[in-house]
């Protein structure tokens, strides 16, 4: 059985259906045109651009598409073929080397994904028991289903409250998941531990590394309850390993990882210990956002679940910048659900991929009831995208904007400043933190 981080975990699915190979070259053509081969039914694997030629050859793709003009091994000597593209992207000239140069069939769809992913973590999981990160959020939730579908009851899904989850949020979640699938269900109220490490922290990055480490340490805890648990199930998704600074590892890439640059650090890939005392599972590894719904409806999900909107690793954390502390989040709970319940009320919550609020670590001067005021601003943040890879704020109603403000400085005690947030992914990120 493999070791944690051993790349088995990693490799690309059951060879059931045509692999056309994708040298990482750090660019966002890489993503894009991965995306394109799979709209074509064609199943794409993103490697280290450096990866060996004979490991190619083990993987035995249909073909491989190198991106720009980087260092790369000489591929074409092992009877492969190659596209290159050098800059400027063409569906033609991939369609072209799909069905003719390649002679794929197009028989991919997330329907065989699913059901080779089920498969594959049912073999290697075999009679152990697994623990399941659920957040409630999407990726979370069809991890769940995978593995239930997978194992079955060997599966404990335990919910941390972080004390950093959104309004009602562990009430919903467990209403949710409790009963309704083939799996132990289990709660566990860390909120006071998080919030004790957190305390005078502002850094960004060191607040998502205390909340991965004390996440983990929860985890291992809870394991102890369930004496044959050896696996780690989370809902890492491919955009939170390109953010993090790494790629997909191979086996046989030579330890080619960290090609991209490090963004931010996800409590789900960075910062865990090296003695994890599990080996950590990650069924969605592979996968984009919109992929994850796809897969999420082909696996049954209930439609609320698969078009929740996402919620980062490290909870409210990030979005209340600066220090944490109880009033803090108190205050961002109640404007993050005004946000929330009149993005819905107005129908606009189908067409953002993410809406919410963060509180601003700055005071300004405001009037209320005649008297001065010195208080806390909220900043609003909508973006449409369709992979989380780069993202555009959205145009919403002037009348909507006018009501989340409205509301906003009307119920929320200590806050007379709303703004909304109009910058676009690159060069800001989606989460404010």
């Amino acid at each position: 059985m493999p070791t944690f981080f051993e790349p088995l975990l990693y490799q690309p699915m059951p060879q059931s259906n045509e692999t056309i190979l994708i040298l990482d070259s750090g660019t966002k053509n890489t993503q894009l045109i991965a995306r394109r081969c799979r709209d074509c039914g064609v199943y794409s694997h993103i490697v280290p651009r450096h990866i060996s030629a004979e490991h190619v050859a083990k993987l035995a793709p249909k073909g491989i598409v190198r991106i720009g003009e980087h260092d790369a091994p000489a591929l074409e000597v092992i009877g492969i073929p190659v596209l290159h593209v050098p800059g400027d992207f063409h569906q033609a000239a991939l369609d072209h080397f799909l069905k003719n140069t390649c002679g794929c069939r197009g028989d991919w769809s997330m329907k065989t994904y699913a059901q080779e992913s089920i498969e594959k973590f049912r073999n290697i999981i075999g009679d152990s028991q697994v623990i399941c990160a659920l957040s409630g959020g999407v990726d979370s939730a069809v991890v769940a289903a995978i593995l239930a579908k997978a194992v079955g009851k060997q599966t404990k899904c335990i919910l941390v409250d972080t004390g950093l989850m959104r309004k009602n949020e562990i009430a919903n979640v467990v209403a949710a998941f409790d009963g309704k699938f083939d799996v132990e269900f289990k709660m566990i109220d860390a909120s006071d531990g998080f919030l004790k490490r957190l305390a005078g922290v502002e850094e960004p990055q060191e607040k998502r590394k205390i909340i991965g480490h004390y996440f983990i340490d929860v985890f291992a805890e809870a394991a102890k309850e369930f004496g044959n648990a050896k696996f780690l199930a989370q809902g890492t998704i491919y955009p939170d390993i390109i953010e993090s600074g790494t790629t997909l590892d191979v086996v046989g890439s030579g330890g080619a990882e960290k090609q991209a640059a490090s963004i931010k650090l996800h409590h789900n890939v960075g910062g865990l210990p090296e003695k994890l005392g599990f080996e950590l599972v990650e069924p969605l590894r592979e996968l984009f956002k919109d992929e994850v719904r796809q897969l999420g409806m082909e696996l049954g999900l209930p439609e609320d679940f698969v078009w929740r909107h996402p919620f980062p690793g490290p909870g409210l954390a990030v979005r209340c910048l600066g220090e944490v502390n109880r009033e803090k989040l108190a205050k961002l709970r109640e404007a993050d659900a005004i946000v929330v319940e009149e993005i819905r009320n107005a129908n606009f919550y189908r067409q953002t991929a993410q809406a919410f609020a963060a509180l601003l670590p700055v005071k300004s001067v405001g009037v209320k009831d005649d008297k001065r005021t010195y208080d806390d601003a909220i900043a609003v943040r909508c973006v449409s995208t369709d992979d989380f890879m780069t993202a555009d704020w959205t145009t919403l109603p002037d009348e909507l904007l006018r009501k989340i403000s409205s509301r906003i400085l009307k119920e929320v005690a200590g806050v007379n400043r709303v703004v909304y947030d109009i910058s676009s992914k690159p060069p800001a990120t989606i989460e404010w933190e």
